[in-house]
């Protein structure tokens, strides 16, 4: 799936993540705001709370996220479920 659909995907409610990433249990999602948000506009996100890794030092958080130019020209997006 290329970067479009994975948009699309996100927009869809679906959580979606590259199989090039390092590690396991990495994934982007769409937040939108609520009447509980800070936020005043949806924005995308990466979850690595479920990172497999055996690096004790790898960020376990969510956080907003930014694709790279690497990111937005791969093809190897998917649907996490």
């Amino acid at each position: 799936m290329n970067f479009g659909e994975a948009i699309n995907e996100l927009k869809h409610g679906n959580a979606v993540a590259r199989k090039g990433w390092n590690g396991n249990g990495i994934y982007i999602k769409l937040q939108k705001p609520d009447e509980n948000s800070f936020m005043t506009h949806e924005y995308v996100y990466i979850d690595t709370t479920g990172l497999r890794t055996n690096n004790p030092n790898a960020p376990m958080d969510r956080v907003p996220w930014l694709a790279s130019q690497t990111d937005m020209l791969a093809d190897d997006w998917v649907v996490v479920e």
